[in-house]
């Protein structure tokens, strides 16, 4: 009999989805520490949907019988702490369940300032009649940082309304749905150039804090940033100060260096931010999706077949 363990937060309910694993298969779901220490150790398979900073690293056993641990995000950080990354554990995610909604977001965002929709719901609200002319998208810009699986679908999106679009990845390569694909070392030339600035990147010590204030001294005084990878990428104070003195012309902005953002954070009273609750690839539904993907991965895992989604752990 295979133990699969879920671990979700306080409060969250069971992961729907899994009624598809094999009735020989033991599924215990928890959601406290003292749970976890209990059962962590006796487990062969842990889906983490939970990633509260510290708590698996805390209750992590000295010799664990697991031999996989899927995350039900595209984000894996929060898992790489030495004890797992050291160990012969696979890892795998949700690589590819959010790429389309996370594209249909920064989508969203870029017609959204394109065609200044916040500045037509603040004249809406004063009841104010003003008519403007505003931008298209066509023939802008984008540079998406972080040319990966979401990257790439949000390079498909902004590309079919007649954007150009260029990506940033650790090396450069050929990738047809970019115009060009070019190295880390590019960055700073490619943010002078864009109108809008989209990342996509995971978080990892190359990236944390990535875009900060030499970062935002050199981006397009109209450009646009969308942080939809991970919040402490973008370094909050930084950007106000880019945004209030004019270096960049926006945000939107679904991940923040500490979530959720506090309710006092001067971010929220800024006229040319758009923000939103870490839902940005979310769709209705998603839950039993992820649930539905681990079970697909399981059946090819008991079947000898190689897990697909693995991450590299260097």
């Amino acid at each position: 009999m295979t133990f699969v363990l879920v671990l979700v937060a306080a409060g969250e309910e069971q992961l729907p989805g899994l009624s598809g694993l094999p009735e020989d298969v033991r599924v215990e779901t928890v959601s406290d520490e003292v749970q976890l220490r209990k059962l962590l150790p006796e487990a062969d398979v842990l889906v983490v949907t939970d990633f509260r900073t510290g708590l698996l690293e805390r209750c992590w056993p000295v010799n664990p019988k697991l031999r996989w641990v899927h995350a039900t995000s595209a984000g894996v950080d929060a898992l790489m702490f030495p004890a797992l990354v050291d160990s012969a554990i696979a890892i795998t995610n949700a690589r590819g369940l959010f790429d389309r909604g996370i594209a249909e977001y920064v989508l969203g965002a870029v017609l959204l300032f394109a065609k200044d929709t916040l500045g037509n719901l603040a004249l809406q609200r004063r009841q104010q009649w003003q008519h403007r002319d505003t931008e298209m998208a066509r023939g802008t810009r984008a540079l998406i940082v972080g040319a990966g699986s979401i990257g790439g679908e949000v390079a498909c999106l902004l590309r079919a309304v007649g954007m150009r679009v260029t990506g940033i990845a650790r090396a450069p390569r050929e990738d047809e749905r970019f115009e060009q694909v070019l190295g880390n070392d590019r960055l700073f030339e490619c943010l002078a150039e864009s109108d809008y600035v989209v990342i996509t990147a995971p978080l990892t010590p190359d990236t944390e804090g990535l875009f900060d204030q030499r970062a935002f001294a050199v981006m397009k005084p109209g450009a646009r940033l969308i942080n939809v990878g991970r919040g402490p990428i973008v370094r909050a104070d930084d950007l106000l100060a880019a945004l209030r003195g004019g270096e960049i012309a926006g945000a939107a902005l679904d991940v923040f260096e500490e979530e959720p953002l506090s309710p006092d954070h001067p971010l929220w009273e800024e006229p040319n931010v758009m923000i939103s609750a870490h839902m940005a690839g979310d769709f209705k539904g998603w839950k039993q999706a992820l649930g539905e993907q681990f079970v697909a991965n399981y059946h090819g895992w008991i079947q000898g077949k190689a897990l697909f989604n693995q991450v590299k752990k260097g």
